[in-house]
C-alpha cells in the first residue's frame, strides 16, 4: 500500500478491484478501491438491489484506500461504487480497476478472474526475445476490429471470429497488428480514444478470456500485437474517473492544466503519486496479463505542453510552455516499461518537432522505441495530391524527409488519422484518370517501402478503399470483385513480401549506413533515385521512382560494382494494373562508366507513374584469373571433425598467390542450402 501512496506500485492491479479472496476461511471477492476524498463508498449491484446499505466499504487505517470482502458476489455478477463525495454528492462509479464490463450503454463492471487462461505462445516470446526490433522487419496493420468487417444487423465480429483478420494479415505479410483502443468506452464514435476502464477489455468483443486467446493466436501465426493508449486524458461520463471522489482525484485541480477543450476530456495529473501508480501498473498489466508485445501513446503533444489544446494556459515553474510533469512521468514510462519487460515496443505519436523522442532518459531524450514521422507523412501525401505536371516545383516535399530520416527511430504512419473527417480515401486523395489514380497509389506505397522507417499501413488500404473509414462499418470488401482492386491487395501483398525478404529494407533503418541517396536532385523529371543496405555492403536495393506519367527507355543509374543486376519488382507490372513497361527478363549490365557518383552506371527504362527495385544479380568476375591457366597445388588438411573436412587452396598466378579456405560439408548441408536458395530466389521472382 505504500508503494501504492508513493507513486511508486506497478503491481496495483493485483490488488485493487475485484479478486478472489479468503477470509476467516470462507472463499469470496475482495474489492479495493482508491477515493482519498470521498465520505462514504458502498458495494452496489443486482445481488443487493443496488442498496448498498449492508455492504460498505472501509477506508483502511485513514488512506484513502476503500475495502471489502464479501461472499455474495461471483463470476460474472454486476456491481458499482456508489461514492459519496466530498460535496456531498453520491455517485455511480465503474470499478478504475475493473477488467470486465458490461456491453454499452449500460455502464456496470463485472467480476472476472483472470487467473484461469493457459497460455501457449512461450515458444514465440523466446524467438522475439532474441532479436533486436530495431533490426527486425515491423510492417504493421492498423485495425479498428469493430470495422474491420460488421455483421449485417450491426453485431460487432468477436474476438474468435476475429481470427478470421489474424490469417489475413499473415497471408498478405505483415508482422504486426496495432489496435486501435481495446480498453473499454463509451461512446463508438471515440473510436476508443476516450476511455473509461483503462484495465477493462471492451466487451463489444468478448471477454478477457478470449482476448487473451486472440494474442495467442496472432502469436501462433507470428504477429505481434501493439496496443493504443491516451494516457493523456480521459472521458468524463459520470460512471467514470471525473470526479470520481466529488474532488479532482485523477485530473489535475488547476482548471487550466485539468481540460483538454479540443478532446472535451480530462488531463490526468501525472505529478500525483497515485496517479503514477495507477498508469504504471496499467503499462505493466497489459504487457505481463496479456503478453502484448508494444505500446502506442497516443498524443503525445498534449503531455509535452501547457497550452495544447486547452485555451488560457500558465508557463510553468521556468516561464516555459513545456508540461515538466508530463515530460518526467513519459520518461518515467518508458524507464519502467524497459526494466520490467523484455524486447518491448513503445510508439510515441508525437506530431511537433519535440528532439529526442526516442533518444534514452540517460541521455534527456524521453525514451521511446518509436516516434511516428508525421512530417514525412504530411509532407508525402501534400506532394501526391498535386497534379504530376506541377511536382517538380514541389520537389523539396519528397526528398526533405530524407534530411531528418535518421534523427529518431520513425515509424512511416499512414494511418486512419488520414482517411477520416474529409480527408477521403488514399485513393481518392490521387490525382488523375482511374488508371492514374492507381498508379500514383502504387507509387506511394513503392516510396513509403523503401524509405527509412517501420511501416504502418491502416486496414481497406491495401486494396485501395473508396470511401472513407466508417467506424460503424465494415471495409468495402466488395471492391475485391473489380480488377484494379484486386490487384491493389496483390501489389501490397508483393511488397510485403519484399519488405520481410530482402534486409537491406530494414537492418540499418535507423542510421545513415543503411542508406545512398544515388540521386535526389532530378526535379524537372520528378525521379528520385535512391539505394537500401544492410549489413553487406553487396546486399542492397536500388530504386527509382518517376512521380509522373512519362516513360524512360534510355535513363542512366549509377551503381557501387560491376556486374549485371535485375529487376526485382515493378508497380507498373500488368498483373497491378499496369501498363507493364517493365524490365522482368532484362539483364542490366554495368557500364564502366561513373555516374551519379558511383563507378559505374546501368541503364533502364523507368515505367510511368511507377517504381522499379533493382538488385544485383551477380559481381563480374575479373577475367584474368578466370581466362588463363594457373597451377593449383592442394594440401588436404587431417586434422577433421566429424563429416566435415578442411581443404586449403592455393592458387599461384605469377609472382601473387591467393589463399581460398574451402569447407566441405555433407551432402545433406549441400542438399540443404540448394533448397533454401531455391525458395529465396523463388521470393524474388515478384515480377514473373
Amino acid at each position: 500500500m505504500d508503494n501504492f501512496k508513493s507513486g511508486n506500485a506497478l503491481d496495483s492491479y493485483k490488488y485493487m478491484g475485484n479478486h478472489k479472496a479468503t477470509h476467516n476461511g470462507k472463499e469470496g471477492i475482495s474489492f479495493m478501491v482508491w477515493a482519498p476524498n470521498a465520505k462514504e463508498i458502498e458495494l452496489v449491484g443486482d445481488f443487493n438491489d443496488w442498496d448498498g446499505s449492508s455492504h460498505k466499504l472501509e477506508n483502511l487505517y485513514d488512506s484513502g484506500v476503500w475495502s471489502i470482502f464479501t461472499t455474495d458476489l461471483s463470476q460474472g455478477d454486476i456491481y458499482k461504487y456508489n461514492v459519496v463525495g466530498c460535496d456531498d454528492v453520491s455517485r455511480l462509479k465503474s470499478d478504475p480497476y475493473g477488467t470486465y464490463a458490461q456491453l454499452r450503454p449500460e455502464t456496470a463492471s463485472k467480476v472476472f478472474d483472470l487467473g484461469k487462461f493457459n497460455w501457449s505462445d512461450k515458444k514465440y516470446i523466446e524467438q522475439k526475445n532474441k532479436k533486436s526490433v530495431f533490426e527486425q522487419p515491423m510492417n504493421i496493420y492498423e485495425v479498428h476490429l469493430g470495422s474491420w468487417k460488421r455483421k449485417w444487423d450491426g453485431d460487432f465480429f468477436n474476438y474468435q471470429e476475429l481470427y478470421e483478420m489474424l490469417e489475413y494479415c499473415k497471408d498478405m505479410g505483415y508482422t504486426h497488428i496495432e489496435l486501435m483502443p481495446i480498453t473499454e468506452y463509451p461512446l463508438d464514435m471515440s473510436w476508443g480514444y476516450q476511455t473509461i476502464g483503462y484495465y477493462a477489455t471492451t466487451s463489444r468483443y468478448g471477454n478477457p478470456d478470449e482476448f487473451k486467446a486472440f494474442v495467442d493466436k496472432a502469436h501462433e501465426l507470428g504477429l505481434g500485437i501493439i496496443l493504443d493508449f491516451a494516457y493523456s486524458h480521459f472521458c468524463k461520463d459520470l460512471h467514470g474517473l471525473y470526479r470520481f471522489d466529488g474532488s479532482p482525484q485523477y485530473e489535475y485541480a488547476n482548471p487550466l492544466k485539468a481540460e483538454n477543450l479540443g478532446w472535451g476530456t480530462a488531463h490526468f495529473d501525472v505529478g500525483k503519486p497515485e496517479v503514477n501508480s495507477f498508469l504504471l501498473s496499467n503499462v505493466i498489466y497489459w504487457f505481463k496479463e496479456y503478453h502484448i508485445d508494444g505500446i502506442r501513446v497516443d498524443a503525445v503533444s498534449s503531455m509535452l505542453y501547457l497550452d495544447y489544446d486547452v485555451g488560457d494556459w500558465e508557463p510553468n515553474e521556468y516561464g516555459g510552455r513545456e508540461n515538466i510533469e508530463g515530460i518526467n512521468f513519459l520518461r518515467r514510462l518508458n524507464e519502467v516499461i524497459y526494466a520490467n519487460v523484455e524486447n518491448p515496443i513503445v510508439v510515441a505519436e508525437e506530431s511537433t518537432a519535440w528532439p529526442m523522442v526516442t533518444s534514452p532518459t540517460y541521455s534527456g531524450g524521453l525514451g521511446f522505441s518509436y516516434k511516428w514521422n508525421m512530417g514525412w507523412m504530411n509532407d508525402t501525401l501534400k506532394y501526391m495530391e498535386k497534379d504530376p505536371i506541377y511536382r517538380k516545383y514541389h520537389h523539396d516535399l519528397i526528398t526533405f524527409s530524407f534530411m531528418y530520416a535518421f534523427s529518431e527511430n520513425f515509424i512511416l504512419p499512414l494511418s486512419h488519422d488520414e482517411v477520416v473527417h474529409g480527408k477521403k480515401s488514399l485513393l481518392d486523395k490521387m490525382p488523375g484518370d482511374d488508371w492514374q489514380r492507381f498508379a500514383n497509389l502504387r507509387l506511394l506505397y513503392a516510396y513509403y517501402m523503401i524509405h527509412p522507417g517501420k511501416k504502418l499501413l491502416f486496414m481497406g488500404s491495401e486494396f485501395a478503399q473508396g470511401l472513407e473509414w466508417r467506424y460503424a462499418y465494415g471495409l468495402e470488401w466488395q471492391l475485391l470483385e473489380i480488377e484494379q482492386h484486386s490487384k491493389m491487395k496483390d501489389y501490397v501483398k508483393d511488397l510485403n513480401y519484399m519488405y520481410k525478404d530482402e534486409k537491406s529494407l530494414y537492418e540499418l533503418d535507423n542510421t545513415y549506413k543503411g542508406f545512398d541517396f544515388i540521386d535526389p536532385n532530378n526535379k524537372d523529371q520528378s525521379i528520385i533515385t535512391l539505394m537500401r543496405l544492410s549489413k553487406n555492403p553487396k546486399d542492397f536495393i536500388i530504386a527509382v521512382l518517376n512521380f509522373t506519367p512519362n516513360v524512360y527507355y534510355d535513363y542512366k543509374v549509377g551503381v557501387p560494382y560491376e556486374g549485371v543486376y535485375e529487376e526485382i519488382l515493378n508497380s507498373d507490372n500488368e498483373k497491378y494494373y499496369g501498363s507493364n513497361q517493365t524490365m522482368a527478363d532484362a539483364e542490366l549490365v554495368s557500364v564502366d562508366e561513373k555516374w551519379h557518383n558511383k563507378p559505374y552506371h546501368i541503364t533502364i527504362k523507368v515505367p510511368p507513374l511507377g517504381a522499379t527495385f533493382i538488385k544485383l544479380k551477380r559481381e563480374k568476375v575479373k577475367e584474368d584469373v578466370v581466362d588463363e591457366e594457373i597451377e593449383i597445388s592442394v594440401k588436404e588438411n587431417t586434422d577433421t571433425v566429424g563429416e566435415k573436412s578442411s581443404i586449403n587452396v592455393t592458387v599461384e598466378k605469377d609472382s601473387n598467390v591467393v589463399k581460398v579456405n574451402k569447407i566441405m560439408q555433407n551432402h545433406k548441408k549441400t542438399k540443404k542450402n540448394k533448397s533454401k536458395n531455391k525458395r529465396k530466389n523463388k521470393k524474388r521472382s515478384y515480377n514473373k
